[in-house]
């Protein structure tokens, strides 16, 4: 009699698990197709820097070019100063990354460690700026730039891109969840300084919310266009997404070129999220846990 009491659960559990693998199926082939769209169109501008003008305006169009050439790429670096924006956009980026790096870290640290009722409002009220478009206070914050002279300059660009309230938010989160009270206080009981504290302690503890936000930080600044585009009113101190634009006419677009110059721009932002992937996914993941 205990046969058929024993051979139920079996036969029921072998079901919840074909389910169960059914729908991990389901779910990674959509995951699957869901990479292959995004990297499709990736994948078909660098093919298209490689293309004769004629393949690119032919239908239907080529995924792997027939006639593989490199006159779009020596007529970009030829004809333009792509150089010259890329390191203009790099040290804008760079230089804006470790501004918001250090401004998040200090008021995630203050914000999120320090028992203050005055605090709380001032973290409400740093949220409450990310959701004011940055081309709201982009005139006004143009006139300070223009009346303190640094029009044309490294320093005019950076004005507007040190601090973000998503970093302040992101660091707080973090140091909540992954600084313990218990290690702070143990320090200060030994002697230990807030500066001291803050980073030898906080900071190594913070390693992949910081190289998640540092992602997040360049590519702000990597691909900003409206800001450097008042700015910036020379060519030479264009950046990479301004000197973009200059591709595109009113009525023309200079298909080959504007690929192999988007191909080249592509190498510093895939480069720094393959070499910071695994602090990104940690550091954005760990700012939602709960306590």
């Amino acid at each position: 009699m205990s046969i058929p009491s024993n051979s139920a659960p079996q036969s029921g559990s072998s079901k919840w698990n074909r389910k169960r693998k059914l729908t991990d199926w389901a779910i990674d082939g959509f995951l699957i197709l869901f990479g292959v769209m995004m990297v499709l169109p990736l994948l078909m501008l660098v093919a298209n820097a490689f293309k004769t003008p004629q393949e690119l305006v032919s239908w239907p169009p080529t995924f792997i070019p027939n006639n593989p050439t490199l006159d779009n790429l020596t007529a970009v670096l030829n004809d333009t100063p792509l150089l010259l924006w890329m390191f203009n956009s790099f040290a804008f980026a760079t230089l804006s990354t470790i501004a918001i790096l250090a401004t998040s870290a200090i008021a995630g640290y203050v914000l999120g460690k320090f028992k203050y009722r005055s605090l709380n409002i001032i973290f409400l009220i740093i949220l409450a700026t990310a959701i004011v478009p940055f081309e709201v206070y982009m005139i006004p914050l143009y006139f300070q730039v223009q009346s303190l002279g640094m029009l044309n300059s490294l320093w005019g660009l950076l004005i507007g891109y040190l601090v973000m309230s998503f970093g302040i938010f992101l660091i707080r989160q973090n140091v909540i969840h992954s600084v313990p009270d218990e290690l702070l206080e143990a320090a200060r009981i030994d002697g230990a300084g807030e500066l001291w504290i803050f980073f030898f302690i906080v900071v190594p503890l913070l390693r992949s919310a910081l190289g998640a936000l540092a992602v997040l930080a360049f590519f702000q600044a990597w691909t900003a266009f409206a800001w450097p585009l008042i700015v910036a009113t020379t060519r030479e101190s264009y950046t990479i997404e301004v000197g973009l634009a200059l591709f595109q006419t009113g009525f023309t677009v200079d298909l080959g070129k504007l690929s192999a110059a988007s191909a080249i721009v592509l190498i510093p932002s895939v480069t720094l999220f393959v070499l910071l992937r695994k602090n990104f996914v940690e550091g954005v993941a760990g700012t939602g846990l709960k306590e």
